[in-house]
Formats: C-alpha cells, structure tokens, sequence
C-alpha cells in the first residue's frame, strides 16, 4: 500500500525540495500543492513551508523529521 503525502511549497524553495525528495525515498506519493496559487493557503502556511500532510494530517512544518517519518511509514 502506498501512502501519500501533500506537500505545501511554492517555486524556488529549497527546503521544500529536500522534503520532497525525502518523502519519496520513503516510498510515499508525493502531490506539491503551490500555496502561491491559492490565497487561503498562502495565509495560511506561508511562513511555515514546507507543510507535508499524510492521511489528512499536518505531520510536518518548516523541514521533515527523518526519524518521525520512519516511524510514520513503518
């Protein structure tokens, strides 16, 4: 079974990249949502990209735990 995670960025952040290469080397499928796109969104994460949610979940804020996702995906 595949888990999936929505990933809350927007272009050019580098630490959204690295969450999102981690989310994948952990197996999950990873849909970016660009939170420039969506002004509810922009208000809302703005300062704290990147947000990961996992089964509906905000699970990660500002960089991925690499221990706490291991334990998520186990």
């Amino acid at each position: 079974m595949t888990i999936t995670a929505i990933l809350y960025t927007r272009p050019g952040c580098h630490l959204c990249q690295q969450a999102s290469e981690l989310l994948e080397k952990y197996g999950l499928a990873v849909t970016s949502v660009n939170i420039d796109e969506n002004e509810e969104l922009r208000s809302k994460y703005d300062s704290c990209i990147p947000v990961v949610e996992i089964d509906g979940r905000v699970r990660f804020r500002g960089q991925v735990n690499e221990v706490l996702l291991r334990r998520l995906v186990r």
